[in-house]
């Protein structure tokens, strides 16, 4: 039984990976599209600015709950950040 991504199948840790830099690529985007800077985005949604340039940049993932409070932050649906 897999415990960890990286002790998975290679084709899905880059799956995963590839998820991470769209899912931050779409969240960079929606802030600057709102004029919004990092620590803004991260006050506002509850996480730190360290967690959220991590997150943006595709090396860590989100909390089920951060997603959808960086969504609100955002003014978006949480479906959003995910196409």
């Amino acid at each position: 039984m897999p415990t960890r991504p990286s002790q998975n199948d290679p084709h899905r840790v880059a799956q995963w990976e590839r998820s991470r830099q769209r899912v931050g690529s779409t969240i960079r985007d929606l802030r600057l599209a709102r004029g919004m800077t990092q620590e803004t985005l991260a006050l506002k949604s509850g996480v730190t600015r360290n967690v959220l340039i991590d997150v943006e940049h595709g090396r860590r993932g989100l909390l089920y709950e951060r997603l959808f409070d960086i969504a609100d932050t955002l003014g978006v649906a949480p479906a959003d950040l995910l196409r």
